[in-house]
């Protein structure tokens, strides 16, 4: 479906994004050359990458969903729902790609360029993406009729936007039906609002795309708030091309080139030689080398489904039973997310720049998730039942250091090159692809060239799910922000709630019951800014907002019935969803715990600031 010219545009834009970051800075640095507008070509092609890996994401079948309700309907129910989501996919689909396409014409002047590359053939590539991805959705999932269907529908919910482009193109000043189109969805968007949004949330949670769900809720909201549905896009391309999202492909890319070799075995090797001679040596091992690996691929699950086995194998073989092995990965994956070079941390920051500043919020996360480490570390070591170990053995130790040093080196010099300045947070994550690249190719030659294309190819989805939840989650925050969804809010619990604690409390619920039915990314892109405000207003500071809210969506991820860690650790480990969510249960309770700690003793996530 997805030809080669495609993957091979994907392969070049990423490589181009880990390298020319290195190179300008190198070029600056040394005096040679200052390259003019070197930041808004990185950005714009990480734009364009977007664009590309949305389409391979969608060819995947890899956007994030909540598939597992789907997987486990009736036949008789599927042949139903099935149809529906093809309808509603292509439909949202559609509307989209008119409503970018119209937006080609207006978002720059004709004379707008970069290095002279005009800045409309840039923005083009995303109605490019909305085509492949009805392409996509009309011949890969067989639903010939049902699509049909949905680009109908489409194409009438978009008649505003498509007489923009028949304006543009050829300058058609009146078309008697499109108008009437046009007047009767803007009447009809308004009255339906609400069934529509209730629609598109139960089908997203029968499996539709998330990004699909946000972006349909999206476009009828500003449908019904006077039709100016190319913000959209606008805020698409706003939010993807921002510096800071620039680190989430090349920190998801270094994370699977590292994931893919050696690195995990050597890494436990160095754990499991200097703690492996205590009770719950193995447990540290895993829990450290499953945090290192979050924190770079910014998704717990793709830790849970890389180092799974390999670090259940390490657990059993040191006297652990299989299930507290499984369990304790499970529990671990998403600790990551409160450690630096965290993805979660820079999307939360990015979104909230003007209420709370990004090193900051990672210097406030650093103890709290150093206490859930520590905590799943305790609960491991409880459940040791091992009697024998392996005798310390300092020149064995010193060999697993040697051995890792490269691996080692690396958070090193993540961590100083970014709290140090000396890197921007795009050129940090720059070095790590490129550093991870080289020591797995040719220090450690752990695969081949051609073998890393395919590993980078095996990211691109992964990054691409990511930020096409990013790009989509941002019309929906933009209206919500417009709207004055936020002070109203504030209003609403001030009126009501009076105390702080009580606010605390209840603001820990409803982040759980979020964590558990929306991703990590749009429930950062739409609901922190409708949250800080209101924390605010009860003297809450901004940093501890943004750790009990990090906090709430990682335990989210272990709480059942949808906690998205459950499904994956169940395919992962071939086991049911409620055993696996059974055995988790000692490490979420304490979990939990922690979380309650941190969100009434503020020190915890601000004694570094």
């Amino acid at each position: 479906m997805i030809k080669k010219p495609v993957y091979l545009t994907a392969l070049i834009l990423i490589s181009a994004l880990a390298v020319f970051p290195l190179l300008f800075k190198i070029l600056a640095v040394t005096g040679i050359l200052v390259v003019p507008s070197s930041d808004r070509f990185l950005v714009n092609l990480v734009f364009m990458f977007t664009c590309i890996a949305g389409v391979i994401t969608s060819a995947k079948g890899k956007q994030l969903n909540l598939g597992i309700v789907h997987e486990n309907l009736y036949p008789v129910v599927r042949k139903i729902v099935t149809p529906l989501q093809a309808t509603i996919t292509t439909a949202v689909l559609t509307a989209l790609f008119f409503a970018s396409f119209s937006e080609v014409f207006m978002a720059f002047g004709p004379g707008e360029s970069l290095w002279g590359v005009p800045l409309m053939a840039i923005f083009a590539f995303i109605p490019l993406m909305f085509l492949g991805m009805i392409l996509i959705s009309v011949i890969k999932k067989k639903q010939i009729i049902a699509s049909s269907v949905g680009i109908l529908i489409g194409l009438f919910v978009a008649s505003g936007p498509i007489f923009g482009v028949l304006y543009f193109l050829f300058d058609i000043q009146e078309l008697p039906l499109l108008n009437q189109a046009f007047d009767l969805w803007m009447h009809y968007s308004g009255v339906l609002l609400w069934p529509l949004v209730i629609l598109l949330i139960v089908s997203a949670v029968f499996g539709t795309p998330i990004f699909i769900a946000m972006s349909g809720i999206s476009y009828i909201a500003f449908s019904q708030g006077g039709g100016y549905v190319e913000m959209i896009p606008l805020e698409a391309y706003g939010i993807l091309t921002d510096k800071s999202i620039a680190a989430i492909p090349l920190f998801t890319l270094a994370g699977f080139l590292l994931a893919e070799g050696s690195a995990g075995k050597r890494l436990l090797e160095v754990v499991k030689n200097s703690v492996g001679w205590i009770r719950g040596g193995p447990v540290i091992a895993a829990v450290l080398v499953a945090t290192f690996f979050t924190t770079f691929t910014g998704a717990s699950g793709v830790t849970i489904l890389a180092l799974g086995g390999l670090l259940t194998v390490i657990l059993t073989g040191s006297g652990y039973s299989k299930s507290d092995a499984e369990s304790l990965v499970t529990a671990s994956g998403s600790i990551g997310i409160l450690f630096p070079p965290s993805l979660a941390i820079i999307i939360y920051g990015t979104t909230n720049i003007f209420s709370v500043n990004m090193f900051d919020l990672f210097k406030g996360a650093l103890i709290p998730g150093l206490l859930l480490a520590f905590a799943m570390v305790i609960v491991g070591i409880f459940r040791d039942r091992s009697v024998t170990r392996a005798p310390f053995s300092a020149k064995e130790l010193g060999t697993s250091i040697v051995n890792s040093s490269g691996e080692l080196l690396l958070p090193i010099a993540i961590v100083f090159g970014f709290f140090s300045g000396t890197l921007s947070l795009m050129e940090t994550a720059a070095l790590a692809a490129v550093y991870a690249f080289v020591l797995e190719v040719f220090i450690r030659r752990d695969y081949s060239v051609k073998a890393a294309a395919k590993i980078i190819l095996k990211s691109i989805p992964v990054a691409g799910g990511v930020l096409i939840i990013i790009a989509s989650a941002k019309g929906l925050a933009f209206f919500l922000i417009d709207a004055g969804i936020p002070f109203m809010l504030t209003d609403l619990v001030v009126t009501f709630v009076h105390s702080k604690y009580l606010f605390l409390f209840l603001l820990n619920i409803l982040l759980l019951c979020v964590g558990c039915l929306m991703d990590l990314y749009s429930a950062i892109l739409v609901v922190s800014p409708l949250i800080i405000p209101v924390a605010e207003s009860f003297g809450i500071h901004p940093v501890h907002t943004g750790v009990i809210f990090l906090m709430n969506l990682a335990l989210g991820f272990l709480t059942p019935p949808v906690g998205m860690n459950l499904f994956i650790a169940s395919y992962t480990f071939n086991k049911p969803v409620m055993k696996i969510a059974r055995s988790i249960l000692p490490y979420l309770i304490i979990q939990f715990v922690i979380l309650m700690l941190v969100t009434y003793v503020p020190i915890f996530s601000t004694i570094l600031l």
